[in-house]
C-alpha cells in the first residue's frame, strides 16, 4: 500500500468534536479527514435541540449532573457526569465568543428550552431548532481561517493500522467520485471524531454516511467497545417516508406540544407521570407501540404553538412543508427512529482509547456520560468537553512540534464501494432484530444475517466497518438479559436492580458469539 508520512495529527471526522478539537490544538498542525464538504454530512449540523448547560441562576451543574444520572438508568459514571456538567457553562461562553448566535433575552441572558427528563429549562438554542447548524457554521468559519488546520474533503477513513498494539496510521480513500483504493497516512497521532451508528437502521434521523464506520474501524483494530447495546431511538422523527427521517425536536414538547394517535388520545399520559417529557426510551417505546398497533402516532403542536411553529422552529416547518403537512392546522405523523449511539469506543477521562496512539471524542466515543439512555442535548456537550480534553492530552503526550507541509493525495485507482443492496439489507436486519424492542430470537437471527451480508462482499472494508459495529450492537444486546434504558428485551422486561454494569466487548468476543448463529455460508 502506498504511504504518506506527515507530522500532522490526523482527525477523522468533520462534526462538532472534530472542529472544536482542531481549534483547541491550534497552532499545532492537524489534518482533518472529511467525506463531504465541511458541514454537509455531520450529525452535529442536524442537531436541533441545542447544548445542555446550567446557565440560569436558578439552575446548577449539580442538578444537571443529577438529571444525567437519573436519565441514564443506572449505568452513568457519576464522576464523569459531575465533571462534564461542571464544564458546560465555559463551553457555551466559548462558542458565543466564536460567533454562535445563541438566542438571547432582552437583558442579554440565554433563552433556555426545556427538554425531556431535565428538571430545568437548560438547553441553549439558536432560532428554536437551528443550534447544530449555527454552531457548526461558526466553527467552520474559524477552522477555515486557521492556518494550522488542513481539511481533506471528499476523503473517507477506512481502516486503522496498528503496530505493537498502538495505532500508527490511518488508511483513507477518495470518495468524492466513487470510492478509490486506500492510501496509508502516517501522522503524529490519531483522533477519531467521526459520528455514531444511527444509519445502521432502516429508519434513522442521522445523515446518510453515519453508519458505524468509525466505531467499526477501531473495533477491527482491537479497541474495546463499551455499551454497544445502548442505541437511542428518538420518538418524534417525522414519518414522511423520507430517508433519513426529518427530526421534530424535543423542544416542541418542551413548549407544550403533545403526542396523540389517530383517535385523538394522548397515549403518553397513562404511561409516565411526565407524559410527553418522560425519558426518551419510554416515549420512544410508547410511539413504537402505537405504530405497531396501526394507531398512527402524531405530534400535535396546534394548541401549544399555533403559527409560532413556522417562525420559531424553521427546520421542522420546512420538513413538514416538504411532506405536505401544515403543522399549524394538522398534527405531524411521527415514528421512533435510531438517533444516537450511547455506546462506542471506550475512552478514559482524557479521551484515550484502549489502543495506544488513539484518542476519541463525540458520538463515536463511550465516556460513561450517557449510560443506558442519553439525557437530551447532552450529546453536543460531551463532544465539546472531550474534544478539548483530547486536545490537551495530545499536546501533553506529543510534546514539541514543528510546522508540517500540507498533505496532497496522489491520483488513486477506483475501488468497489459497498453493495447498496447489502447495506439496505443490513439496515433492515438491524431494525428487525436489534431495534426498539428486542428478544433473543430476533437478535440471533440478526447476527446470522449480518454474517451472511459480510460474507457476500468479503473484500469491502467500508462494509465490514458497518458490519463490525452492527455485530457488536447485536451481540451486546443478546448478552444483556435485562431491560435497561434504551435497551428493551421483550423476553427480559425487568431491570436487574437500580444500578447496572456497563458492558465492554472486543470485536473478537462479539464474533465468537456471532459464530454460534451464522448460517451455512459454504
Amino acid at each position: 500500500m502506498q504511504e504518506i508520512e506527515t507530522g500532522r495529527i490526523i482527525i477523522v471526522g468533520a462534526g462538532l468534536g472534530a472542529l472544536y478539537a482542531a481549534l483547541k490544538l491550534a497552532p499545532r498542525p492537524v489534518l482533518m479527514i472529511s467525506p463531504e464538504t465541511l458541514g454537509e454530512g455531520a450529525s452535529s449540523a442536524w442537531a436541533q435541540g441545542g447544548v445542555a448547560a446550567a446557565m440560569d441562576a436558578a439552575d446548577s451543574a449539580e442538578a444537571h449532573a443529577a438529571d444525567t444520572v437519573r436519565a441514564g438508568a443506572g449505568t452513568v459514571d457519576a464522576g464523569v457526569a459531575d465533571q462534564v456538567t461542571a464544564e458546560a457553562r465555559a463551553h457555551i461562553l466559548d462558542l458565543t465568543a466564536l460567533g454562535t448566535p445563541f438566542d438571547r433575552t432582552a437583558d442579554g441572558g440565554y433563552v433556555m428550552s426545556r427538554e425531556a427528563a431535565h428538571s430545568y429549562a437548560r438547553v441553549v438554542r439558536v432560532r428554536g431548532d437551528q443550534a447544530g447548524a449555527e454552531i457548526m457554521r461558526a466553527l467552520i468559519a474559524e477552522v477555515r481561517a486557521t492556518p494550522s488546520i488542513q481539511v481533506l474533503e471528499g476523503v473517507l477513513a477506512v481502516a486503522l493500522h496498528s503496530e505493537d498494539g498502538s495505532v500508527a496510521a490511518v488508511d483513507v480513500a477518495r470518495c468524492d467520485d466513487g470510492l478509490s483504493v486506500p492510501i496509508r497516512l502516517r501522522g503524529a497521532a490519531c483522533l477519531l471524531a467521526g459520528g455514531g451508528s444511527g444509519g445502521l437502521y432502516a429508519l434513522t434521523t442521522n445523515p446518510p454516511r453515519i453508519r458505524g464506520q468509525v466505531i467499526g474501524m477501531a473495533a477491527r483494530a482491537g479497541a474495546v467497545i463499551a455499551d454497544a447495546e445502548f442505541v437511542q431511538f428518538h420518538p418524534t422523527a417525522v414519518a414522511s417516508g423520507v430517508d433519513p427521517a426529518p427530526l421534530a425536536t424535543e423542544a416542541l414538547r418542551g413548549e407544550g406540544a403533545v403526542l396523540i394517535n389517530r383517535d385523538g388520545d394522548r397515549f403518553m399520559v397513562g404511561l409516565h407521570p411526565d407524559a410527553e417529557l418522560a425519558p426518551r426510551d419510554i416515549v420512544a417505546r410508547g410511539v413504537y407501540a402505537q405504530t405497531q398497533a396501526g394507531l398512527t402516532p402524531m405530534l400535535d403542536t396546534r394548541a401549544a404553538l399555533g403559527v409560532r411553529v413556522l417562525e420559531e422552529f424553521p427546520a421542522v416547518a420546512l420538513a413538514c412543508a416538504q411532506a405536505g403537512i401544515d403543522p399549524v392546522t394538522q398534527p405531524i405523523p411521527v415514528a421512533a427512529a435510531a438517533h444516537y449511539h450511547m455506546g462506542g469506543i471506550e475512552t478514559d477521562a482524557d479521551g484515550r482509547a484502549t489502543l495506544g496512539g488513539l484518542w476519541v471524542c463525540g458520538e463515536a466515543a463511550s465516556t460513561g456520560l450517557h449510560g443506558a439512555n442519553r439525557l437530551a442535548s447532552n450529546g453536543l456537550l460531551e463532544a465539546l468537553v472531550y474534544a478539548r480534553r483530547c486536545a490537551l492530552d495530545l499536546e501533553a503526550a506529543l510534546g514539541p512540534w514543528a510546522d508540517a507541509e500540507p498533505v496532497t493525495l496522489p491520483a488513486l485507482a477506483a475501488d468497489t464501494p459497498p453493495d447498496a443492496a447489502l447495506v439496505a439489507r443490513l439496515r433492515q436486519a438491524m431494525t428487525d432484530g436489534a431495534g426498539v424492542i428486542r428478544d433473543a430470537a430476533g437478535l440471533t437471527r440478526c447476527l446470522g444475517e449480518i454474517a451472511a451480508i459480510e460474507a457476500a462482499q468479503p473484500a469491502c472494508m467500508v462494509l465490514h466497518n458497518m458490519t463490525a459495529t452492527a455485530t457488536l450492537i447485536a451481540a451486546a444486546a443478546l448478552k444483556r438479559t435485562e431491560s435497561r434504558g434504551a435497551h428493551f428485551r421483550a423476553d427480559y422486561p425487568q431491570t436487574d436492580g437500580a444500578e447496572g454494569a456497563r458492558s465492554r466487548m472486543t470485536l473478537t468476543q462479539a464474533l465468537a458469539l456471532r459464530a454460534q448463529y451464522e448460517p451455512d455460508l459454504v
